[in-house]
């Protein structure tokens, strides 16, 4: 396989999935996470989505500032660390075998919740909701690289606007994909020595081509194809995942 095939298709994963979150409110995660797994191994590639995933909500949120509630965010940010650091002692204790299955499963469950679980889901009030909301996105964010459809789950429940659900989904993917880095580092779940050089250049400018494209259609495509879209490729991920853990846990 050629020195360059990886990062042209990290270059294209991340376009495509920064492209969708700059119009749907996420993304990158979704696409990024079971794709990245199945090309790096669950360890590395759920690393460089975190890591991309953080970088991409950073730019987002700037992009997006004015619809931001920090109100809002501060009842589930700051939180999801709590979740980082037990998911991050999981990932520590497992094989790459089992992990490929736990990845695979918690993406599909989630997947499944944000699809069609939401319209059994109750209103919620209250700031118990909202902190136990961001204690299971940063779990299932540094297992699987995903955040934002438990945080979807509970942004419908508490009936938060479209605008402001999108935009305020960013800073949580900001900082959940920072708690997640650093806590599977300092644990010892994670790292990057495995990792060629030109999958972070690369990385970086599928994000900006993604951003790019995203803003320019924000306007003219449908927020809700969009996220179809990233639900249905995450799902295709998810599953490939989950079966290619347990074909290794059956050999």
């Amino acid at each position: 396989m050629s020195v360059l095939a990886i990062p042209l298709a990290i270059l294209l994963i991340v376009a495509v999935g920064s492209c969708l979150q700059r119009v749907s409110g996420m993304g990158l995660g979704l696409i990024g996470g079971p794709i990245l797994t199945l090309m790096l191994g669950p360890v590395e590639g759920i690393m460089v989505t975190n890591v991309l995933a953080c970088i991409n909500a950073a730019l987002t949120t700037y992009s997006m500032r004015d619809d931001v509630d920090w109100g809002k965010w501060l009842r589930i940010g700051p939180f999801m660390v709590l979740g980082s650091i037990p998911a991050a002692l999981l990932i520590a204790r497992i094989g790459t075998a089992s992990l490929l299955v736990l990845v695979g499963a918690a993406l599909l469950i989630a997947l499944g919740v944000v699809s069609f679980g939401r319209r059994f889901v109750p209103e919620l009030r209250g700031t118990g909701p909202a902190i136990s909301a961001g204690i299971l996105g940063g779990f299932t964010n540094t297992l699987a690289g995903v955040a934002g459809p438990v945080i979807t789950v509970y942004a419908q429940a508490a009936r938060w606007p479209q605008s402001v659900y999108a935009a305020t989904l960013q800073p949580c993917f900001f900082i959940g994909g920072l708690f997640s880095v650093v806590t599977k580092y300092f644990l010892g779940a994670g790292g990057f020595e495995g990792l060629h050089w030109l999958v972070w250049p690369f990385g970086i400018i599928g994000m900006f081509i993604g951003i790019k494209v995203g803003t320019s259609i924000a306007g003219r495509v449908s927020r809700e194809k969009a996220r179809k879209l990233s639900l249905t490729v995450a799902s295709l991920g998810s599953l490939s995942a989950l079966i290619r853990g347990l074909i290794a846990l059956a050999a």
